[in-house]
């Protein structure tokens, strides 16, 4: 991406670097005549069959989302329409990784697909794309109660702790979903992306929280329905983009489940058919589930559960001390005593913060080697450290260019001579010193003087525990980002022959015309693209309506019957574009 445009929208605008570096243009020319085909198919599906079993603000929602029926969204367009909802829209290549994705949502911010799914994976596809994201997820963002439980989903779910085998499944995901938009993929190679994909999912270990909250998300933001299990509405974007299993999932066979803490213990398979789908209520007791399961996270527990969580996570996190000190880096290490924390330690580079904004000569160059630090209060202290007076600082012997030594109640010792103190909202966070040593209860050196300056963070607990650095951007967080990029197809002369008459048939619907030209269109098509089936329907839809070419009408309806009757991977699509000739959308509802 070259230059950042924020569409002149305040939520693009706020986003922080480290976001930034998914966004990719939209590059709106690059969308064929057969991709507004595509997206023009799908919408009028949509609408037609949504309008009675989804979520009652959906219809609505695509005027409020800045969207049409007749083409593809310019983003632009889309940010004009959210912004006065207090949302915004950038495009991005395909999946983005879960912690990035749910922190967007922080930002109310849309992430949305650039491309588009191919016209033969029109009724569903495991990649995302403009339609899913757009057409999905922004016509619900009108409702005030589902965009608030989006947003705080991503507050929560930016802090949840992930692991290796999370990433490793991502990308695993990533690469199988861009290898089946590709027209000429080798079926061996999807086979072996599948292969990979089942045996991450089967070798993931115990689920770490972004791995459990993902589930939550997919059974509600993806795959929700809202009402009661009897008579239940659509409002999960998976189904509301999808044309195909938002018809298919009313059906008794797919169970109907009260959405409750326990979605969590149900995987899923974005590749297949959803065997149940879960029913809330409401939209604010999303909420109060997504509380009950946030109450169990490391973010909110702290102490040894939260270091733990980071231990095992091998990825940046941060720690936060009772004192609001923010220790950011690998964590390896920790001692604790009945539940609480009493030494961290990270290896490798290491920054410190305060309320996510990196303290000045503390970022991990200075710390590029690790730190550590104990936890807990001064044996004698009959407050937390965090909390002394100047006069108690003074009474413990704890004043710049003086020796201190500092007994913790956990045994560890550390003394030397103190430098500075750092203090934030009339709290210590931070004591320098210099020639210090710091020894555990059983006299095992853990800082020599020779390594120099001893940086000890001040906090009588660690409170929160959660994935990633505190101040992002100072951290430049961009090890995650995946180095595998979506297909783009360079097209050979046939195919683009067969945009020329997509684009053709486009032209007579909006500007009318010689309707006997498409005669001309259909003769191309019969002799050079007989497997087509969407640029012939067009074609009869513009002829029943105009009351234009009767014969050529009957003589490619025929065509259709006969290719629904003999070829049944076409005969839905065909036979629900038939029924919508008939039965024509009322545009003036939705542009």
């Amino acid at each position: 991406m070259s230059r950042f445009n924020d569409f002149n929208n305040p939520q693009v605008a706020a986003l922080p670097c480290h976001l930034k570096q998914f966004i990719v243009d939209q590059h709106y020319e690059h969308y064929t005549p057969v991709d507004q085909a595509v997206w023009r198919y799908v919408m009028r599906q949509n609408y037609s069959y949504l309008k009675d079993v989804a979520y009652y603000p959906y219809i609505p929602g695509l005027q409020k989302a800045g969207l049409t029926i007749e083409k593809i969204p310019d983003l632009q367009e889309m940010n004009d329409a959210l912004g006065k909802i207090g949302w915004g829209a950038v495009t991005v290549d395909g999946f983005i990784p879960p912690a990035a994705f749910m922190e967007y949502q922080a930002y109310r911010v849309l992430v949305i697909a650039a491309d588009i799914r191919q016209l033969n994976h029109i009724e569903y596809t495991p990649a995302p794309d403009i339609i899913h994201e757009s057409a999905g997820h922004a016509p619900i963002i009108a409702d005030k109660d589902y965009h608030e439980y989006l947003s705080y989903f991503g507050s929560i779910g930016s802090k949840a702790m992930f692991s290796a085998e999370d990433f490793e499944l991502y990308e695993a995901i990533r690469q199988l979903s861009i290898l089946k938009e590709m027209p000429d993929a080798d079926e061996a190679v999807i086979k072996k992306a599948e292969d990979r994909v089942d045996w991450q999912q089967a070798n993931m270990g115990e689920p770490s929280e972004m791995a459990l909250l993902s589930r939550l998300h997919w059974w509600t933001v993806e795959y929700g329905l809202i009402g009661t299990p009897e008579d239940p509405k659509i409002y999960g974007a998976g189904l509301l983009s999808s044309i195909g299993e938002s018809a298919s999932c009313m059906k008794p066979d797919v169970k109907k489940l009260p959405y409750t803490i326990d979605a969590v213990n149900y995987p899923y398979d974005i590749t297949k058919p959803q065997p149940q789908l879960f029913v809330t209520p409401t939209f604010q007791s999303l909420i109060d589930v997504l509380e009950q399961f946030a109450d169990t996270m490391a973010f909110r527990r702290g102490g040894v559960y939260g270091l733990q969580k980071a231990v095992g996570s091998k990825n940046v996190c941060t720690a936060v001390y009772s004192s609001g000190l923010q220790v950011s880096g690998v964590f390896t290490g920790f001692e604790g005593h009945e539940g609480n924390a009493v030494f961290v330690k990270t290896t490798g580079p290491t920054a410190l913060a305060f309320n996510n904004k990196q303290l000045s000569g503390h970022g991990k160059d200075y710390h590029k080697d690790g730190f550590s630090s104990p936890v807990g209060r001064l044996r004698s202290g009959k407050k937390a450290l965090e909390d002394y007076t100047s006069e108690d600082l003074q009474n413990a012997g704890i004043e710049a260019g003086k020796l201190a030594l500092l007994e913790f109640a956990s045994g560890i010792t550390v003394s030397g001579e103190v430098k500075s103190i750092a203090l934030m909202d009339d709290r210590i966070q931070l004591i320098s010193f210099i020639n210090c040593t710091v020894t555990d209860k059983q006299q095992h050196t853990l800082f020599d003087p020779s390594w120099g300056v001893y940086d000890m963070a001040v906090g009588e607990r660690i409170v929160s525990v959660y994935c990633g650095a505190a101040d992002k951007d100072a951290f430049l967080e961009i090890s995650l980002k995946s180095n595998t990029n979506t297909h783009h197809p360079d097209y050979d002369p046939r195919t683009k022959e067969l945009h020329q008459l997509y684009q053709q048939v486009r032209n007579r619907r909006q500007n009318k015309g010689d309707f006997g030209f498409l005669g001309n269109v259909w003769m191309v098509l019969q002799k050079h693209h007989h497997d087509d089936w969407l640029c012939a329907l067009e074609i009869l839809e513009i002829l029943e309506h105009e009351n234009a070419e009767p014969e050529l009408a009957k003589e490619i309806r025929q065509f259709l019957e006969n290719k629904a009757a003999k070829e049944l991977l076409y005969k839905k699509l065909i036979d629900d574009g038939l029924y919508l000739i008939k039965h024509p959308v009322e545009e003036k509802l939705v542009v």
